[in-house]
């Protein structure tokens, strides 16, 4: 029985693989190496053979893809499974990867704008020269991810793990920075405004910086960053 099984979702899932690859309609896109999981590669057909709806991968396992170059405006990725994923060049403007797991995927240059990614887990991720202008990663695990060049313009950072993140020649706008580092995060070129404070990481012992005491540790490493107070609100 368990055999017979197995022969029907593997014929299940060679259907489904041919049929995304003849019909894709949205711009003619088309994965270039689709999920290991029926499901996963189910809601990608219907997705694709329709242009009335926004992908819904809540909770899917994307794992085995390559996406890169996709439109997932809009998206649902919530607690989705997206580890080792490439996703090079995809855009996800305003799509919702609430504690998706995307530990080692491969984001270099992906459309992140708005994105929301609070408590996302980015380990070891890729986020080269990614644009994150306005997105959420509050409570993001993003420890050893790379975000070479990476656009964090008014996004938001807080309680994000970056320790032994690479943060090198990414650009910040007063963002709010209020993340956790270590001796291994490495922030060269780092460049922006943002407000504190974060937390440095030092074994079992952790210290808070903020203000010109911040900007001086930054800038020991190699970054150029100005804190700002916060803004207050109207009288």
């Amino acid at each position: 029985m368990a055999k017979e099984q197995s022969t029907v979702s593997g014929t299940l899932s060679r259907v489904m693989v041919g049929e995304i690859v003849s019909s894709g309609t949205r711009k003619n896109w088309k994965p270039t190496l689709l999920p290991i999981d029926p499901e996963a590669v189910r809601q990608l057909h219907e997705w694709l053979a329709s242009d009335e709806y926004d992908l819904n991968g809540m909770g899917c396992d994307f794992q085995g893809a390559d996406l890169s170059g996709g439109n997932f405006s809009n998206a649902w990725f919530t607690d989705a499974v997206l580890v080792g994923v490439r996703l090079v060049g995809a855009s996800f403007y305003r799509a919702d990867l609430q504690s998706a797991d995307l530990t080692g995927a491969d984001l270099t240059e992906a459309d992140l704008v708005k994105a929301n990614l609070d408590e996302a887990v980015l380990r070891s991720a890729r986020l080269d020269r990614a644009d994150m202008v306005g997105a959420s990663l509050c409570d993001a695990d993003a420890s050893g991810a790379s975000f070479r060049g990476t656009r964090f313009l008014g996004s938001s950072l807080i309680d994000t793990d970056m320790r032994g993140a690479d943060l090198t020649d990414a650009v910040l706008d007063e963002n709010m920075f209020e993340i956790k580092v270590d001796d291994n995060t490495v922030l060269r070129g780092l460049t922006g405004t943002v407000f504190g404070p974060i937390t440095v990481n030092n074994g079992d012992s952790s210290r808070e910086l903020a203000g010109a005491e911040l900007e001086a540790w930054i800038g020991a490493r190699g970054g150029q960053v100005q804190v700002i107070p916060p803004r207050r609100a109207p009288q």
